[in-house]
């Protein structure tokens, strides 16, 4: 997996907060033998910008410094590094600190709506009403960097191998190579963390796909427009109103990706099949 060069304004202060991310637990299988497994940690990590609450989110805690950034990036609250002077997790209180140059006026009474991800995401209303001004120009794809893409996942060492009950999400390039996976107990935050990344290393969605593991709602097709991302790829389905919305903002949408099946939902004349 290749990771891009960090562009981090010379100000921006990170903390480097890492956490176990599983934890054993004796179990009893149905031959009643007693065996240690791995199980995931879900831990809750409040978020609080320029010292006023925001959100909490119930977190893996893989990468929590991008988690927050990407967060705030999806939300519509920031759109570059530049606006934010810190952001210090501290698992201890399970907490992030986060400090921005500007009040954050956003943080307001609107609307939210809650959403289908795992762990109830949420997203204010007005993302959603502004979400038709957001166009992508999505290119073709190449079958075979599908292929591809679905080969180097199952290189990776993940915790989803180790001990389940989590999602994945890899940005990768138009060959299919990883970029950048996140895993998380919720696909949103896994999303977020990628966002996060994204800024964090100076990678831009043009010519990216987005894979995930979890279903293809409208959250997950506007936060990959938010994050110039033309082709959203998932191992699972979609809803009609993902379809809708992919419409709307010209993503492609693909989904149950396998090595021997596939279903174009959205632009399906996009995909290069080998002959």
């Amino acid at each position: 997996m290749r990771q891009a060069t960090s562009q981090q304004p010379e100000a921006l202060q990170l903390s480097q907060a890492k956490i176990t991310i599983t934890h054993p637990v004796i179990v009893m299988d149905a031959a009643g033998n007693k065996r240690e497994i791995q199980l995931a940690n879900e831990r809750p990590l409040n978020l609080y910008v320029n010292r006023q609450e925001l959100v909490t989110l119930m977190t893996l805690g893989t990468d929590p410094e991008a988690l927050c950034i990407g967060y705030l990036r999806n939300q519509g609250l920031i759109s570059s590094l530049t606006e934010i002077k810190a952001v210090q997790v501290d698992w201890s209180v399970e907490s992030a600190a986060i400090q921005i140059h500007q009040p954050l006026e956003a943080i307001d009474n609107s609307k939210k709506i809650v959403t289908t991800g795992c762990g109830q995401g949420s997203m204010h209303e007005k993302l959603y009403a502004q979400a038709e001004s957001l166009q992508i120009t999505a290119p073709d794809i190449r079958h075979s960097a599908l292929l591809q893409l679905l080969s180097n996942l199952r290189t990776l060492k993940t915790v989803y191998r180790e001990a389940g009950s989590v999602h994945g999400c890899a940005l990768c390039d138009a060959n299919g190579t990883i970029l950048e996976f996140i895993e998380d107990v919720g696909r949103h935050n896994a999303v977020d963390t990628i966002a996060g990344l994204m800024l964090l290393h100076n990678i831009s969605g043009a010519n990216t796909m987005f894979y995930s593991t979890g279903r293809l709602t409208t959250e997950m097709v506007l936060k990959a427009a938010q994050m110039g991302i033309p082709t959203l790829l998932s191992r699972s389905g979609t809803t009609y109103n993902g379809v809708e919305l992919a419409k709307k903002l010209g993503i492609t949408l693909i989904g149950r990706l396998r090595a021997n099946h596939l279903l174009a939902y959205h632009q399906g004349e996009k995909i290069i099949f080998s002959t």
